[in-house]
């Protein structure tokens, strides 16, 4: 029992949540609402490999308010899974599980989809972003990150993919 205890606090250091951090929600309501204004529900895909990691962040995206469409453990998964959902946004672990990794998928989704994603890595070095900065990120993540810095960064993106809709018209 105390092994799996260890395991699992090791893992929710990931996160931190503090409520002191849940205040600073309010950019992210915000970011929100004037999204779903302009271009109806946020929908988001979760692209983690990480299985807990996977059900913290899907927890904290939608208590946020996001509607969280669905989780993905390889690139051939969050594929799939946004030509079905067609989500505003993808939070996207760099190493993901089979043979492809997140970068490659967000080729693939950006190119195909027109769909960014949110870098969530511990691989946070130049060769890294510069194999990524070709699919327009809309932020990056840097692991371990808190909860507040990830409420934040999607905040920011919504942000920035409402104003792109703004200017489109």
């Amino acid at each position: 029992m105390r092994r799996l205890r260890a395991k699992s606090s090791k893992r929710s250091d990931h996160f931190s949540s503090s409520s002191a951090e849940l205040g600073n929600a309010m950019p992210l309501v915000e970011a929100l609402a004037s999204y779903e204004r302009k271009l109806g529900r946020a929908r988001v895909i979760v692209a983690e490999d990480d299985f807990l990691i996977a059900m913290q962040i899907q927890e904290v995206l939608s208590a946020a308010g996001l509607e969280v469409v669905g989780t993905a453990v390889t690139a051939e998964e969050v594929l799939d899974l946004a030509r079905q959902e067609r989500p505003a946004l993808v939070l996207m672990d760099i190493r993901l599980a089979g043979r492809h990794d997140g970068i490659e998928a967000a080729r693939e989704l950006f190119q195909q989809l027109n769909i960014r994603c949110i870098f969530a890595t511990a691989n946070d070095d130049f060769h890294t972003r510069e194999r990524a900065e070709y699919f327009a990120p809309l932020g990056w993540l840097t692991k371990p990150y808190t909860m507040a810095s990830l409420l934040a960064s999607v905040a920011d993106a919504l942000d920035e993919l409402g104003r792109g809709a703004e200017q489109a018209r």
